[in-house]
């Protein structure tokens, strides 16, 4: 049997155990009702890191080689300078439909890509100097280092998401145009 001094202490620890545990974020615990005391006043953590931002520098169309109408338009980031072009698209988690990027070489000549640092498919179009899509790479492996070759001279290429020239029937022959901002 305890006594009062020994009982004085273990109340009070007990009190403020319970004390400490109302109101927790996550516990689950509803308290006493009153309401104001269970808001959490923790600010939302910020979204998961999706890789560096998408820099609008441009727009391109996807022009039919039959009807020579617009088969679809996206916007575009430009990769121009050889740091660029190193970079591409690694280390983006996600990238909207409506978006790409294009890399201008200097001259046409046989292109090879990879996707090492590359979280996301990709759809790789190989494009000769007269804007004409001379092959495409498909549903790319994301952080694969296996060459995507272009099988002949490519002077821009253009990368969207996996699955983008299916969708929207863009193949072999068809043409590109873009304008820069």
């Amino acid at each position: 049997m305890m006594n009062c001094k020994m009982m004085a202490p273990l109340l009070i620890i007990s009190s403020l155990y319970f004390a400490s545990c109302q109101n927790q974020p996550g516990t689950g615990n509803q308290g006493t009702g009153d309401t104001a005391a269970t808001v959490s006043t923790t600010p939302a953590p910020p979204p998961a890191d999706s890789g560096p931002a998408f820099k609008k520098e441009g727009v391109l169309s996807f022009i039919s080689k039959e009807k020579g109408d617009t088969i679809s338009t996206i916007s575009i980031e430009i990769a121009e300078t050889d740091e660029e072009r190193a970079r591409g698209l690694m280390d983006r988690k996600s990238m909207p439909d409506s978006v790409g990027m294009l890399f201008i070489f200097p001259a046409a000549e046989e292109q090879s890509f990879w996707m090492k640092n590359t979280y996301i498919s990709l759809d790789i179009l190989y494009v000769d100097s007269n804007l004409e899509i001379v092959s495409i790479q498909k549903y790319a492996t994301p952080l694969s280092e296996e060459s995507l070759p272009s099988f002949k001279k490519a002077q821009y290429v253009v990368e969207v998401n996996a699955g983008y020239t299916d969708k929207k029937k863009i193949k072999y022959g068809d043409k590109i145009a873009f304008k820069k901002d």
